[in-house]
């Protein structure tokens, strides 16, 4: 507890990161445009702000998570739900921002990827099933017209489906037990909040809309046609982005927690199942590089006495953090 308060401590908040000439540059070379670097920042920054938590992260993971989402086209507005950056409490290193899709950033995917024809899911309230041939994927159900009545029944099960535009079809269904066994399996978090009896992950606050995201990833991942960002996506999907592309799958590992006032969405963690490797991709922001910018930035003008020292204390709490990756 003292190692991850002390950790704290040294790290650059996120805010002077993101107001240093040497982190614009470095989104400015990343996304290559000015404007859509300025709609970044304002995006990020918008969704730091309202997020305390994501406030006291390690703003490189923020950063590397973010700039995943911006690759992707994607929105961190939670009123989206494209993706989210989702604050989770690592016992050895601190607070660290993990990268999560939201199941409509999955859609906004697969549909940009000009393959799908029809691409749904839905939940499947009680009453409706009449029966589910997974043989030959057939599934027949009695929906409700009300959705007044079906919103208030029991949700039994999920059903998921696609057609690509040559007419090849695909679909899948899990009754719920299935789907509470499998976020049992791989969320943590949402373990804990069943063993403790608290509501803190989106599995907990929002079963129905994580259900609909791992349906997706279940159907998708499994029969259907990924593009390049769609597998990026998958890949990067419950990680913390490391500076070298890498993603650490966290939320089925012991020293981590979701930390209890979550705003953003919680998801399930990859599972072992491996996605297809993606192409390099562009080389998103990297401590050492960003040390090297502020230690040039350092000799380079002589600014306000203010502002010297805000960079000669960000520079020396960056360097600090450095030696503990």
């Amino acid at each position: 507890m003292n190692n991850s308060l002390t950790q704290q401590t040294q790290r650059p908040k996120f805010s002077l990161v993101l107001q240093s000439k040497a982190i614009q540059n470095l989104i400015n070379n990343t996304l290559g445009d000015p404007q859509r670097a300025r709609n970044y920042v304002a995006a990020i920054s918008s969704a730091v702000a309202v997020n305390p938590d994501l406030q006291l992260c390690d703003p490189f993971t923020i950063i590397n998570a973010s700039l995943v989402g911006e690759s992707l086209g994607l929105s961190p507005s939670p009123q989206l739900g494209h993706y989210y950056m989702v604050p989770f409490n690592d016992k050895n290193r601190g607070k660290v921002a993990t990268f999560q899709m939201g199941y409509k950033g999955y859609i906004q995917l697969a549909m940009r990827s000009g393959y799908y024809k029809k691409l749904n899911v839905v939940a499947i309230k009680e009453g409706e099933l009449v029966k589910y041939d997974p043989l030959n994927e057939e599934i027949e159900v009695n929906l409700i017209e009300d959705d007044e009545i079906r919103e208030e029944l029991e949700t039994i099960g999920y059903f998921a489906m696609f057609e690509y535009l040559n007419g090849f079809r695909k679909t899948l269904y899990w009754s719920k037990k299935k789907m509470h066994a499998h976020a049992m399996k791989y969320s943590q978090g949402y373990k804990a909040d069943i063993q403790k009896g608290t509501n803190w992950t989106f599995w907990s606050k929002d079963f129905d809309g994580m259900a609909f995201k791992t349906m997706l990833r279940q159907l998708i991942s499994k029969w259907g046609i990924m593009s390049i960002e769609l597998q990026k996506a998958f890949e990067s999907d419950m990680g913390v982005i490391h500076t070298d592309n890498k993603v650490e799958y966290i939320d089925n590992d012991g020293s981590i927690e979701p930390i209890t006032s979550l705003t953003a969405q919680e998801s399930e963690v990859v599972e072992d199942e491996p996605v297809q490797e993606k192409p390099k991709a562009k080389k998103l922001a990297k401590e050492d590089e960003i040390l090297e910018a502020f230690s040039k930035q350092k000799g380079k003008t002589k600014e306000l006495e203010t502002e010297e020292y805000e960079q000669d204390n960000l520079f020396v709490n960056a360097k600090k953090y450095q030696g503990e990756l």
